[in-house]
């Protein structure tokens, strides 16, 4: 998800798909993202003037992070935002059910608990 931060707040504005950057990445069933593909993220962030300001994926069931998601985060920057939606991304949707987790660094994580998802994810205009 590429946007702008201002005042400790991102803006999603625009995305792109893990396999238009790496067309392979898919292959096994999982995101496997091959970081020799970064260059042409950083690339079109800089003709946007935009930055990564969270990433996205899905899993079959509940929107627990995965053990390879936690140790291997798509940006390993501290305060890296990683959403993950539950059941393949069916409908609906609620804030609530989506998972909202901030990278610390040193592969640990903290979550966004649930009840506070609403208030920290806006979605709209």
């Amino acid at each position: 998800m590429l946007g702008r931060q201002e005042d400790g707040r991102r803006r999603i504005v625009d995305f792109v798909l893990y396999d238009d950057l790496d067309p392979h990445c898919l292959d096994s069933g999982i995101v496997r993202f091959d970081g020799r593909h970064f260059g042409a993220l950083w690339s079109m962030c800089k003709e946007r003037a935009l930055s990564v300001v969270a990433d996205i994926h899905v899993h079959p069931g509940g929107a627990g992070q995965s053990d390879s998601d936690r140790d291997h985060p798509m940006i390993s920057r501290s305060g890296h935002l990683a959403l993950i939606l539950p059941n393949f991304a069916a409908s609906p949707q609620p804030r609530a059910s989506i998972g909202i987790y901030r990278y610390l660094g040193g592969k640990r994580w903290a979550t966004v608990p649930r009840d506070d998802r609403a208030a920290f994810f806006h979605i709209g205009l």
